[in-house]
Formats: C-alpha cells, structure tokens, sequence
C-alpha cells in the first residue's frame, strides 16, 4: 500500500473514531423526564455507562433504577437536609473562586472531624478569613491559633500553605477542575477535590467517603475489605454510575447525609432509608427474618421447606467484591461494610511540667515551649515535656524535670520545689497518651528563659493561644489541684486560730504548774520535817490536781 493511500485510511479511522466519540457524548447527555419527580431533569443511563464489575449483584445494570434511586435520593436531600453554613456558601456565593474557597475550607475541616464540631471553627474562619488572599496573607501562628481544639493540625498548615501557592503561583485563581485541585493543592486528595469539584463547580464526579462507603456496600451487599483497591475502585466506578449530572454535588452531599443520620455505622434506620427498596443488605436481613418468623409460627409445610433465596453473587467464589467471610445473621445489616482489624494505638508516656511565676503585674504566667514545625502537632505549644521510656518512679521523674528546666532556665532548682499533680489521658489516631504531671513554682530571679521558642503567657493569653487539647486538659487538671489547695489552706485557717488559743492555754497552765512545785515544797518544810516519801506523795496529789499529768503538751 502506498504512502497516500495509508494516510488516506488512517484519516478515515481517525475520522470514524471522533465521530463514535462525538456519538457517545450525545447519548450520554440525551435527557429524560422521570414521573414524580416534579418536572426535575435526569440523566438517561445507558448499559455502556454502567461499568463491568465481577457480578451485576454489585452493581446497578438496570439504567432506570439508577435514574429512580437518584430522584429518592434528592426528593429526601430537599426535604430533610441539614442548613450548614458551607452548604449556603455553595448555594448563595456568586463569586467562584469564594466558593471553591469556601468549599475547600469545610471538606478539610470535616475530614475526621464530625459537623457538629467543625461550624463554629467553620463560621470563625471565614469571618476572619473570607477569602484565599486574606488566608495567605495570615501568620502560621495565626493560622494555629485559630485551628486549635480542632485536632489533626496539619490539616490547618496545608491550607495556609495551599493559599499562599494560590497567590504566588495560580494569580489568586483557585483551580477550575477536579483534576487541577487534585494535583495543585496540597492536602487535597482524591474525595476533597471530587466534593470541592461537585458542589462548588458543578463537575460531574462521584465523592467517595467513609459515609459514602458505607451506604454503597450496604446498597450492593460488597463484603469485602472496603480499603482494599478492588474495593475502592469498584466504590468509586459505582459512585460515578450513580452520581446526577444536573445536580452533582447535591447528590453527593445526599449521600453523605444519608450515611451520617440514616445508614448509620452501629443503629442504621433502615425503616427511615428513601432508597431501602435498592438495597440488598436490608433484603438480606429481611429475608432472613421472615424465614424465621414463619419457622417459629410452624407455617412451612415439608414440601416447601426452603423459601427461594435473595438474588447472590453469582461469580462461583472468584468475586473481589464478597466477603471471605460466612453470613453472620446476628451482625445483620453490619455484615456490611466489613474493615480490617485496626491496629493497635501507640502506648506512650510523657512527662510534663506546669512552670509557673508571678508576673510583672502580679497575674501568675505560665511557660510554654513550641514543639518542631514537623511531626505530631507541629508548631504547636505545650507546656515543657519529654518523652518517658521505661519505668520512672514519682522522683526519677522530678530529678528529670529538674534538670531540663535548669538548662532551659539557666538557674539552680531542687527536685523539693517540684509537686506531683496527677496524669492526663489523651487518644490521638495512632497514639494512646499518658501525660504525667508536675508543677513548680518559681522565684522572680528564676524565671529567665535560655532558649528559642519559649514563652510565658498569662491565664488569657494561654487560653487563646495555638495549643492542643491535650495542653487544655492538663491545665484543666493543674487548675483544679490549685483551687483545692487554696479551698484547703482557708479551711485551715480556723483550725491554726484555734490551735494558737489552745496553744496559749496550755502554756499559761504549764506556767503555773512551774510556780506549783516550790509552792508544794515550801508547804511542805513550813510544817516541819517531812520525809521525801510524803512530800513525793503530796506532790503527785496536788500535780495530779492541777493536771500536770495529762499527756504531753
């Protein structure tokens, strides 16, 4: 074949495959009207866009189940959704690049962090920060301050990080994709930019949670291990199928609040569910549970002693999607999703002490160090603590402290100044936390720091600064000893009083039994000569009288 003639057929293909393409796309945008949904326009699935998976039991090959779970799903979303500032943000702001903002906000906020938590964080951001310019022109510090109690605080840094590469490298411009969030901003992965991208832009991507993760296994019975890739693929390629292309991120967002107040991890309301008649788990468990109840009432006849079984898995075994595992009917509808055993959090223990001094106006002042800029908690301040390893008895650990607070104080203190408080359990992700407490209480002449990253704040100020929950609840600790200590010393008051009048008696009666014993003597040679054995006698007597003999004073 000629080279004209090759070109020629290649053009030919080249010409053929756009216009499949172009075909394709147009199917895929055709629309359809469904009944009930109040005039509300749809998507028409067609067969080539639902993707294969091991068997169609975990799938959804039926287009028009697909169209009518997502009309149930956005019919409930309307009525029952929750107003959350980030969702009126979205609905209300013209302005796309304060709405991706503002979006991308929220979705950080809200990774491991439930809602009710996050909207005062949230409300307090933006109104501190209303936009990406405003956020890359704050402090770390700030930045810190603002996130704490928030836990997870590397999330705050990666978006004050994210906002100043916006304005430096992107022109002030959030990005305008998923797949430009997903590779410029940092921190965001895969769901973020999916939810950013959904509901802040209008792309049409499905948003794979843990809530959204949930509801999918429960929908299409997938036992398997819901982190393992086959797993996560199969829940995004079915996210994607079902996400509604008029409405992305509203659907999305529906999905997520279905998981989070109906398909609940531990007491799902299947009764309350808009899409249960989709969902083979509850089927499942509904099956099962007429099975039993008519075995009880003796209503199975031996002719027909078992009832056909709910639609399964028909891969033989093979499928990636199955639970290795036998059907549990006590776990019921927890049968799905099933997760690996978590692994066991870090036991760890640290010794902390509460350094305290009376400031320049007469307000005690607390020290605090700032802890690396990388790692748990970075940038952080807490009060000066190190790492135990072994066992440590209470004064191994005040001779610790008492050498560390010397060099960075640069002063003489003794291990005697040092008292015990108690300990402080704090559960981070990975790590189970024992703080062991001390405090001191230093002299004016003591309290000069010699070294970086150290400070002494007031009351106020350490209230307000950028320190962890853990450094909250230590202080809350601290504090409560501190006001029992002085609840204790006014209680003592009265006591000394009364122990000082005691005190003074019983030196007035020491007195005069003093002036008693030659009185009793004296007596005793006026009369005459008497012998020591009358005289000892009569003195016990009178001694006795005067009680000299009651105990030790």
């Amino acid at each position: 074949m000629s080279l004209s003639m090759r070109q020629t057929v290649s053009a030919m293909d080249k010409g053929k495959r756009a216009r499949v393409e172009l075909e394709t796309v147009k199917r895929r945008r055709k629309r359809s009207k469904t009944a009930g949904t109040e005039g509300r326009v749809h998507v028409e699935v067609t067969k080539d866009d639902v993707s294969s998976s091991p068997s169609s039991y975990h799938t959804f090959p039926d287009p028009a189940r697909v169209v009518q779970l997502r009309s149930e799903l956005l019919r409930w979303y309307d009525q029952e959704k929750r107003e959350l500032p980030w969702r009126t943000l979205a609905e209300t702001e013209l302005d796309v690049n304060i709405r991706t903002y503002g979006v991308w906000v929220s979705e950080i906020m809200l990774q491991q962090t439930q809602v009710a938590t996050v909207i005062d964080y949230y409300v307090s951001w933006m109104k501190r920060w209303p936009t990406v310019q405003d956020l890359a022109a704050a402090k770390l510090e700030e930045v810190n301050q603002m996130w704490a109690g928030l836990g997870y605080y590397s999330r705050g840094k990666r978006l004050h990080e994210g906002a100043q590469k916006v304005v430096t490298e992107l022109k002030g411009h959030l990005p305008r994709t998923v797949d430009g969030l997903l590779k410029q901003l940092p921190g965001v992965g895969r769901y973020t930019a999916a939810a950013i991208g959904s509901i802040a832009l209008g792309q049409v991507t499905g948003a794979v949670d843990g809530n959204v993760i949930r509801v999918l296994c429960r929908l299409r019975a997938i036992g398997a291990d819901s982190t393992s890739p086959a797993v996560t693929e199969a829940l995004w390629t079915l996210a994607n199928t079902l996400v509604d292309e008029e409405r992305p991120g509203d659907f999305n967002q529906a999905m997520m609040e279905l998981g989070a107040r109906v398909c609940t991890p531990k007491s799902p309301l299947c009764s309350q569910c808009p899409i249960q008649p989709h969902c083979h788990s509850y089927s499942r468990v509904h099956l099962k549970q007429e099975q039993t109840s008519k075995k009880l009432l003796g209503k199975l006849s031996r002719k027909a002693s078992v009832l056909p079984d709910i639609e399964d898995c028909t891969s033989g075994g093979t499928c990636q999607l199955c639970s290795l595992e036998p059907w549990n009917e006590e776990l019921g509808i927890h049968n799905f999703p099933r997760k690996p055993a978590k692994k066991p959090p870090r036991v760890e223990r640290t010794l902390t002490c509460v350094v305290v001094r009376q400031g320049v106006e007469g307000e005690e002042e607390y020290l605090l160090t700032q802890r690396p800029n990388k790692g748990l908690l970075a940038g952080l301040w807490e009060f000066p603590s190190l790492l135990l390893e072994g066992e440590n008895p209470r004064a191994s650990q005040k001779r610790t402290l008492c050498a560390e607070l010397r060099r960075m104080l640069g002063t003489q203190l003794t291990e005697n100044l040092f008292q015990y408080v108690g300990e402080v359990v704090h559960i981070f992700s990975h790590i189970h936390q024992t703080y062991v407490v001390h405090s001191v209480r230093l002299e004016d002449g003591d309290s000069q720091t010699q070294t970086e990253n150290a400070q002494w704040l007031n009351r106020s100020a350490l209230q307000e600064a950028a320190v962890s929950t853990g450094v909250k609840k230590i202080f809350k600790l601290y504090d409560s000893m501190d006001t029992r200590n002085a609840e204790w010393k006014e209680a003592e008051k009265p006591l000394c009083q009364k122990g000082v009048k005691k005190s003074q008696e019983r030196s007035s009666t020491r007195r005069q039994q003093q002036t008693a014993v030659p009185q009793l003597l004296l007596q005793g040679s006026e009369g005459g000569a008497v012998s020591l054995e009358s005289l000892w006698t009569s003195w016990c007597f009178q001694a006795n009288s005067l009680g000299m003999n009651d105990g030790p004073h």
